[in-house]
């Protein structure tokens, strides 16, 4: 598409000039004869699209403006090398694309609506591309699969950053890709000269897992099923690849075109005499302690989890990078038995030196050892195989005992095995009377977070732990699903609600990043879609204010999520951190200024700005005694099949 310096206007959002896309989504194209794809049948029974208008059949047969007969003869495309591309996507089984619509991948864009039939892939319209990359995020740690994103090789990119190097942090797969006008002699002015770089993918290479240029559609289908390939393979992570706009529009010139075949990744396994060494400390152990953290990936993990703990008698310390490990079970204790063990398991825990040492937030900045001097730890998962130059979320190194590399879900089969050989009759009484302390000790628990939870029940902001229980009360019947972490409202969801199965919380960000919350449930309630349940988004309204656009994606695609804005008004982490530099300098905090992210001057609505967006929303709440009412009707509403919002004016914590 050739622009002139009057149309500098219409930048990277601008597409299919001169031609609705309503007006060509009426024109179906044949399938390449060439392409010896992995087909599906799904569409054989489609009805068949609208006839083209006059106008719209004239546009494919008349000689177009300015053009002679000889020059129109290459003008229009027969077989484009995107349809090709779309082929590629549906034998990877991609379900969604989310994208930004933009001009440079306009052919794949296209082929998706009229080839593609917007079907498997779907496209995701976001107004973000680190909507696109959030959602992506959130849809894959639910479905288990990865969703695709588009974007522009610069602009585009970068304005997802933020998003992939959070996927990249917390090991979940995305297929990013990119797109590029990489040849130089037929870049039109400004607008492509801007978006077009040598290596498109540079401002996130430190955070994927490996990507491509593909220089032929050949090419372009042998990278993406590698690509997919390596997104899958534990530690699992992003991946781009860069679609050459030349690539998309022009015909298909190649000959014999075919897609490799895709097969499933197999799961590494840790070493065996590893594992037989693993079983022989923990059946010795006197007091073992577990620690999960990205370990589970679907029931049966929890369920492997739960039938190695019992054997052991072990407690289990989820650090919540997944859903690990039933908070209802009695072995679920906080991170204060690690104290006591002599044996330490950590499955695919991402920070082992952490979790058996600690550092003071002070100025002096002590560092302590948790774990007994002489306690021993085992280490199981696929960190040590995870390495960058740059961004070290994997955290400090620690020498364990012992590190088995390999898939920890993957492997625990083979080491519940091999425990139950070592454990006699008389060694399983011994450890079983290990069980009642531990009990004990999660009744107690549970009983002081329910009294904890009683405090300020009346209070004005609402206090979170009211908030939390009545939405508890009203969803602990329904299969329900929370998409979005707790940490930053006091984890009172982990506290009081009942999680048990491997869906009902989604882990961590992974990299911490602002604007995971109220995105990535959108991908995750998507997901969740597909089997009826209720997901629920409960977040901040500093969170939500990063990606407010999102819920417009909910409502435009009617994808239910009923999302609860925790609104202190304010970041309040940041004021807290304030309050303890001040006081740490022996400063007041009562200057008089606001301190940094104060959001009450003005007040955010965000419930008017949900309902511009075309989500149902009410608040913002402050009475506590409204809560009920306003909850239930929000649920309806989800339930039906849309979106709500629920504004509601909390105690910061």
């Amino acid at each position: 598409m050739q622009q002139d310096d009057k149309s500098e206007g219409l930048n990277r959002r601008g597409f299919l000039t001169g031609a609705t896309a309503a007006g060509l989504a009426a024109v179906p194209l044949s399938k390449t004869s060439s392409v010896a794809a992995q087909d599906s049948d799904a569409n054989e029974n489609d009805a068949p699209a609208p006839l083209p208008n006059a106008a719209e059949a004239a546009m494919e047969h008349d000689t177009p403006e300015g053009y002679t007969g000889a020059q129109a003869a290459n003008y229009f495309v027969d077989h484009p090398g995107s349809d090709y591309m779309v082929d590629v996507l549906k034998a990877l089984d991609i379900d969604y694309i989310a994208l930004n619509p933009g001009s440079a991948f306009r052919g794949l864009h296209e082929s998706l609506l009229n080839y593609g039939n917007n079907t498997a892939p779907e496209l995701l319209t976001c107004l973000h591309e680190e909507h696109s990359a959030a959602i992506a995020h959130g849809y894959a740690k639910v479905a288990k699969k990865p969703m695709a994103i588009a974007c522009h090789g610069t602009v585009g990119i970068q304005h997802a950053a933020m998003a992939v190097y959070n996927a990249y942090a917390d090991r979940v797969p995305i297929i990013i890709l990119a797109a590029d006008h990489g040849t130089i002699d037929d870049r039109t002015s400004q607008v492509l000269w801007a978006h077009t770089a040598r290596d498109p993918l540079s401002p996130i290479k430190d955070y994927i897992k490996w990507d491509d240029y593909p220089r032929s559609l050949q090419h372009f289908g042998e990278s993406s099923v590698r690509a997919y390939r390596y997104a899958q393979t534990s530690p699992m992570g992003p991946v781009g690849i860069v679609m050459d706009t030349h690539l998309q529009e022009a015909d298909i010139h190649e000959q014999g075109l075919t897609i490799p075949k895709v097969v499933p990744v197999t799961p590494s396994l840790g070493d065996p005499n590893a594992v037989a060494e693993a079983a022989q400390q923990l059946a010795n152990a006197e007091a073992p302690v577990i620690i999960a953290d990205r370990l589970v990936q679907d029931q049966q993990g929890v369920e492997l989890l739960i039938e190695l703990a019992e054997l052991l008698q072990a407690p289990v310390v989820d650090r919540k990078g997944r859903m690990n490990f039933p908070n209802t079970h009695y072995l679920y204790q906080n991170a204060g038995v690690i104290a006591q063990a002599d044996v330490i398991l950590g499955l695919e825990v991402r920070d082992i030196w952490g979790v058996v040492n600690r550092i003071q937030d002070a100025p002096d900045h002590t560092q302590t050892r948790t774990a007994k001097q002489n306690a021993k730890v085992i280490s199981v998962g696929t960190g040590e195989v995870f390495f960058g130059s740059n961004y070290q979320d994997f955290a400090r190194f620690y020498p364990s005992d012992l590190s088995i590399v390999g898939d920890a879900q993957a492997t625990l089969p083979y080491l519940i095995e091999a425990v139950k050989k070592l454990i006699n009759g008389r060694r399983r009484s011994q450890i079983a009377a290990r069980g009642d302390r531990w009990e004990t000790a999660h009744a107690a628990r549970r009983e002081a977070n329910i009294e904890a939870a009683r405090y300020a029940w009346d209070a004005s902001p609402v206090s979170t732990a009211r908030m939390s229980l009545e939405l508890w009360d009203l969803v602990k019947d329904k299969d329900w699903a929370l998409t979005a972490p707790d940490n930053l409202h006091g984890s009172w969801e982990s506290r009081l609600w009942d999680i048990e199965r491997h869906y009902q919380t989604n882990g961590s960000s992974g990299g911490y990043g602002q604007g995971y919350g109220a995105s990535s449930a959108v991908g995750a309630a998507l997901a969740h879609r597909e089997h009826g349940r209720l997901p629920i988004c409960i977040t901040g309204d500093g969170d939500t204010m990063y990606v407010p656009g999102v819920h417009w994606t909910a409502a435009h695609h009617k994808i239910p999520l009923l999302s609860i804005v925790h609104n202190n008004r304010g970041y309040h982490q940041e004021l807290m951190h304030v309050q303890k530099m001040s006081a740490w300098r022996q400063r007041g905090t009562d200057s008089g200024v606001a301190p940094g992210n104060v959001l009450d001057d003005p007040a955010i609505d965000f419930a008017g700005l949900a309902k511009s967006l075309g989500v149902w929303s009410s608040g913002p709440i402050s009475d506590p005694n409204e809560l009920r009412a306003t909850l239930t009707r929000a649920i309806d509403v989800v339930e039906q099949g849309e979106p709500a919002l629920v504004d509601i004016l909390c105690q910061p914590r």
